[in-house]
């Protein structure tokens, strides 16, 4: 970013050095001859040169930079930072824009210049982040049937082999279109460097030709479907890209957010105005850490915060502690890097880093791959911590040279690195930085896992996955039991598929999918994956039809390898068929199951399964039917769905027979080491990096085709049940008001422990009988042109009706799982919403009191802008997730904590009480708030106000309205 003032003002120009023979000046930190910089973590030392390079004397203090500086005695001391970038996605992304969309007609009412409502901080907005699945496999377009709540899967059991697809021996273009070949019943081509040369943007290949079929096969099918579909926010983005500047667009059909950050987006170094500085970024999605891995500082933030950011405001966060993980041993040759990423997981969970920096040292980290690291670094959200951060070294060079980074750009970047000391060798042990402690992780102990049934931490050993599933049918309900009597654990349930007759038992499954979002950095796991499908078709097995498998590459490089490397036609034979780009299958968006698949589970009433390699999989989100969900790596979501079951030893029981009858055992199909390193080494090369390069630079047809509006404000359209603009800027005056004190207010929510993102807002399908729903009818829409609640968060109406609309949402005072709540002053069991808008119009304020854990989960900026716009004015819990804290606070919502020790249970608060809180004129961080109920007891809650900068923003009813009065 450029310095702001000039540099001659600049408290810290005496620090400036250059480079290139004065062509690039940087800030060398080195020139403090400080001691105390050689001993900060290397991601606290970007912090410090970000501090110092925005000094400005009103964000960024010289204070701060003595604060970052003195980062071991300051553990508490809270500082701004100032990111290179932000990232936003088109879920997250749209209500972003339509913020500052709205923001440019508030200042336009008030007379001042709309035009100067832009982002000061670049800002990349990439469209394609989640996909929905019409179209797979060898079906026609499947009817969009709603999803309650997660999402639908797709499904899988036991049975028989799955047989040929119906076009097999026919032409290619039955249900295809058609191939140049005269005929599919060739055998498929051996795997090799040679075949498959042909790539397109997305193309689905003839998997007995490894020739793209017509533009009517699947995967152009579902990019088409969702062009129409989201004409209108597509259009939106488009208008964004021409009215605001310093915003760049990636169009469609080039790839998922996280992955486009990895492969085109990061710079490594940014050079601007002359100056270089460490690349940094914070992005709306959760997966934005991933970043990380490649030496890139960068975490995700709501919407809120990133809006603030992109008008120029610093990310205020506390000095965090960070935790030095220490690796060292050998990995077992079986382990693959998912296996790593859960090992570690399961460390760092158990560790209790909730909001600490995690950065990895010792000679272990050396074997691990610029994606393994990735990989690691994507998994943070999962133990807490904000970033996991792999300093950059040789390794990490390496794949940058691979990855169309010129030699010049290079040795750039790495004498610019060595200068301020922010490169690393990791087998030299006086290198090592001081931590705020130490967790030492040894590779070699770490086996091959899965995670679940419910929860991604429950990690589960492959080899005891027969027992432990067995257990969680025997134990009572909870994080992992389902209680099922014994009984009923042995029940078989009937039925037909396809003129065939096939079985459902407990731990049959019902849904694998190959996601390579969070894998596909890491060519090594889906190589390892395609090779399997490649032997287990070469000996013959098969996976039953009726398991609704896909595959969904996180962009067109997934594909490239995996045909440049012959192994397609495998995964495409065993039904793993690509159905496109883009978050599907872990936000909900696939096809529902088969009627006769579902029909079966709930005659038996059995616990199914799914099995997936992405990185979320709570209770219910792929399919509310799907009880068991696991995470896994890709080779073993194969090896799964080849056996159509999860209680397997792999050990000791085969996957299937050959046509001669013997038994093929896992350990006979699964690729060694050095064929996976082999076929990676001759597959993912540069030039992988240059045609994905080129595809982004192409752009895309259908978006070049989209009209959108030449205007500086928007013309909103209000028959427009996709872009509305929100009413956050109603009554903005010039003037900041008293904070209003929170008088009789009802309690809206009475919520237990862990309640997610997932339950305050769904991102999947909208449930016909869902308050937003009804809405959507009364604008006459039909239940298929419902889309997902992400498509529709640029509507405030609908994710307003959505909030708390999950399915899987336990609500004490209704005593089952649903979203609806009790409307206090009528005893009526009311959706939440209808609820809400009651209260609303009988002027009483809202409040929710929750249990451990409030708001973990995926960054959702509408978990905190739905609240609001119901009437929300505090949560009261026992504790939060620390990102949803700040989320609360940017919408001008106030997080009360109980104290320590207290809680709804042990105060005997009911919820049917009306609370009261006074909010003093004088805020300060962490004040101490007396709640006070209409049953007269009282107690004490902490006010989560971690910054005096939280404290301004809710004085001023959050960062829009504080931003948009910088303009007045």
């Amino acid at each position: 970013m450029a310095l702001t003032p000039p540099v001659k003002e600049h408290p810290y120009s005496h620090l400036i050095d250059t480079l290139q023979d004065g062509k690039i000046q940087f800030f060398n930190l080195q020139k403090l001859s400080d001691p105390r910089y050689d001993k900060l973590p290397l991601s606290i030392r970007v912090l410090l040169e970000a501090a110092v390079r925005n000094c400005d004397g009103f964000f960024t203090k010289e204070e701060d930079v003595q604060n970052v500086l003195d980062w071991q005695q300051q553990s508490k001391a809270e500082v701004p930072f100032s990111p290179a970038r932000v990232l936003l996605q088109d879920f997250t992304g749209i209500p972003a824009m339509v913020d500052l969309a709205a923001m440019r007609d508030a200042v336009a009412k008030h007379g001042m210049d709309p035009s100067l409502v832009n982002p000061k901080c670049p800002t990349d907005l990439i469209v394609d982040h989640s996909l929905q699945i019409d179209y797979s496999k060898c079906h026609s377009a499947i009817q969009n049937a709603p999803n309650p709540g997660a999402g639908d899967g797709q499904s899988q059991g036991p049975g028989p082999s799955r047989p040929a697809p119906s076009w097999r021996g026919s032409q290619c273009g039955v249900q295809r279109g058609s191939c140049s070949k005269s005929s599919c019943s060739d055998p498929p081509p051996a795997a090799g460097r040679g075949s498959g040369q042909q790539i397109e943007n997305t193309p689905l290949l003839c998997p007995f030709h490894l020739k793209p079929v017509s533009d009517t096969e699947t995967t152009l099918k579902n990019q088409e479907l969702e062009l129409i579909r989201n004409k209108e926010r597509l259009q939106f983005f488009k208008w964004c890209s021409k009215a605001f500047k310093n915003v760049n667009v990636v169009p469609p059909d080039v790839g998922a957010v996280h992955q486009v950050n990895l492969e085109y987006l990061c710079r490594v170094v940014q050079v601007s105005d002359g100056f270089i500085y460490p690349d940094s970024v914070v992005g709306t999605d959760s997966h934005t850490t991933m970043i990380n891995g490649l030496g890139i500082l960068g975490w995700a933030v709501g919407g809120i915060e990133s809006e603030a950011v992109m008008l120029g405001q610093p990310v205020s966060l506390t000095l965090p502690e960070v935790v030095g993980c220490k690796l060292v041993g050998s990995i077992n040759p079986l382990t693959t890097s998912i296996d790593v990423v859960l090992g570690i997981t399961k460390h760092l969970r158990q560790a209790g880093i909730s909001g600490k920096f995690v950065e990895f040292f010792g000679a272990g980290v050396c074997q691990l791959s610029a994606p393994d690291r990735t990989t690691i670094a994507n998994m943070c959200p999962e133990y807490n911590a904000t970033v996991s951060f792999f300093p950059i070294d040789q390794v990490t060079l390496k794949h940058f040279r691979n990855t169309n980074f010129t030699q010049e750009k290079l040795e750039l970047i790495e004498s610019y690195l060595k200068a301020v000391k922010l490169f690393r060798s990791y087998e030299d042990a006086s290198e090592d930085p001081e931590y705020s402690e130490v967790i030492e992780i040894n590779l070699s102990t770490i086996a091959p896992c899965v995670s679940g049934p419910k929860r991604s931490q429950d990690r589960v050993a492959v080899s005891s996955m027969k027992e432990d599933f067995q257990s969680c049918l025997d134990e009572k309900v909870g994080f992992k039991g389902f209680h099922v009597s014994k009984e009923k654990q042995n029940a078989l349930v009937p039925f037909l598929h396809g003129g065939q007759e096939y079985q459902l038992a407990h731990g049959s499954l019902v849904i694998a999918a190959v996601i390579s979002c969070t894998n596909n950095c890491n060519p090594s796991v889906m190589l390892t994956a395609g090779l399997l499908a490649k032997k287990a078709v070469e000996a013959g097995l098969v996976v039953k039809p009726y398991i609704r498998t896909s595959l969904a590459p996180g962009s067109g490089m997934v594909t490239h390898y995996l045909s440049t490397s012959g192994v397609l036609p495998y995964f495409s034979q065993l039904g793993f068929e690509v159905i496109g780009y883009g978050c599907a299958t872990c936000v909900g968006n696939t096809a529902p199951l088969p009627e006769a698949v579902v029909d079966a589970i709930k005659q038996g009433d059995l616990v199914a399964c799914g099995v997936l390699s992405g990185n979320r999989h709570f209770e219910g989100r792929l399919c509310d039917c799907v009880r068991a969900n696991y995470l896994a790596s890709p080779p073993l979501v194969v090896a799964y769905a080849l056996a159509g079951k999860v209680g397997i030893d792999f050990e000791k029981e085969p996957l299937g027979e050959t046509s001669e009858g013997k038994q093929v055992f896992l350990r006979d199909i699964w690729p060694s080491r050095e064929e996976v390193q082999q076929t990676e080494e001759d597959t993912v090369i540069s030039s992988v990096f240059k045609d994905l390069r080129a595809r982004m630079e192409k752009g895309n047809t259908l978006w070049s085709s989209i009209e959108c509006p030449d205007s500086v404000v928007f013309p909103w359209d209000h028959k427009s049940t996709y872009i509305r603009s929100p009413s956050f800027f109603s009554k903005l005056g010039k003037d900041v008001p008293p904070p209003q004190s929170i008088e009789n207010a009802h309690v809206l929510l009475f919520l237990g422990n862990k309640v997610t993102t997932d339950h305050i807002s769904p991102a999947g399908s909208i449930a016909r009988v869902s308050a937003a729903a009804k809405y959507l009818q009364s604008k006459r829409l039909t239940p298929r042109e419902f889309n997902s609640y992400g498509a529709r968060r640029g509507n405030d109406a609908v994710m307003t009706r959505g909030t708390f609309a999950s399915i899987k949402l336990l609500n004490r005072f209704i005593g089952k799982p649903g979203p609806k709540t009790l409307h206090i002053p009528t005893g009526q069991t009311l959706d939440v919403f209808e609820a809400a808008d009651r209260y609303h119009r009988d002027g009483v304020p809202l409040i929710i009191l929750a249990g451990k854990d409030y708001g973990s989960g995926n960054s959702r900026d509408w978990v905190a802008k739905g609240p609001y716009l119901l009437g929300v004015r505090a949560v009261i819990a026992e504790s939060f997730e620390k990102l949803h804290v700040k989320q609360l606070v940017g919408v001008g919502i106030v997080p009360l904590q109980f104290l320590p020790g207290d809680s709804a249970d042990s105060l005997e608060l009911s919820g049917k009480e009306r609370f009261s809180v006074t909010l003093p004129e004088s805020l300060s961080p962490r004040q101490q708030l007396t709640v006070k109920t209409s049953q007269g007891k009282s107690f004490l809650v902490t006010a989560l106000f971690d910054t005096e900068m939280d404290v301004i923003f809710f004085q001023h009813g959050g960062h829009l309205r504080y931003v948009a009065r910088t303009f007045l």
